[in-house]
């Protein structure tokens, strides 16, 4: 079957639309977003394949470490691409907000390495890392109260959620430009070689929600209107 042109990335278009993004035309979902989607998928499933043959012990330790805080208390019926569609529909941030969050999420993973992105802490995780990606990027920004509303999380827990991503990462926010050439380049590679599929698979079933769930709501009340969602 053929694939629709208006559902292909390719890593030129991926890389202009990053680069040059326009906040004026904000309706547009970046490409970025459906891109770091299948990334974290992909991610997902080679860790349940891990966590399948670990040991209990090795369980038991992941359970047990800091980072547990991330767990949900159930883990939500939202798929990665739809969750980050919602962040950005009700946040609108740019491009450059997910690629700086994907290098915080790395970096998260990097300092702790008992630490596996699973469905039950992926979502906080996401809505953690692109708050303070935001705030980090963007001149203006919603506050934690808004974030924890978009996310699905009381707003007491999103503080409690940004706090610990903050001491478990040493503070290192800062990201410098040849840092982000770099995650840039390999979400390139990411449409490249191993994710293409994937996210033209992604896209087509995030149109078909779409479709069958268009809610008319009134533009001056946008950000006040939610999908009640529970972290």
């Amino acid at each position: 079957m053929a694939v629709s042109n208006a559902l292909t990335i390719s890593p030129r278009k991926l890389r202009s639309d990053l680069y040059s993004y326009s906040n004026q035309d904000n309706t547009k979902t970046p490409l970025v977003i459906s891109v770091l989607a299948s990334l974290i998928d992909r991610t997902l499933t080679r860790n349940q394949r891990i966590s399948r043959r670990a040991s209990p012990a090795s369980s038991t330790f992941c359970r047990s470490s800091k980072t547990q805080i991330f767990n949900c208390r159930e883990i939500p019926d939202m798929t990665i691409q739809s969750y980050l569609e919602r962040i950005f529909r009700y946040t609108k941030a740019g491009p450059s907000v997910y690629v700086v969050a994907y290098v915080y999420i790395d970096r998260f993973c990097q300092l702790n390495p008992g630490f596996r992105i699973s469905l039950a802490n992926v979502h906080r995780l996401l809505i953690t890392t692109i708050m303070i990606a935001s705030k980090y990027v963007e001149d203006l920004n919603y506050r934690n109260s808004y974030f924890a509303k978009v996310g699905g999380l009381e707003t007491e827990d999103l503080n409690r959620l940004e706090l610990e991503f903050l001491f478990l990462v040493g503070f290192k926010l800062h990201v410098n430009v040849s840092v982000f050439e770099s995650y840039c380049c390999h979400l390139e590679r990411e449409v490249s070689f191993g994710g293409g599929y994937q996210i033209e698979k992604a896209l087509r079933c995030a149109e078909e929600i779409k479709s069958r769930q268009m809610i008319v709501q009134d533009p001056k009340h946008h950000h006040h209107q939610f999908t009640r969602v529970l972290l």
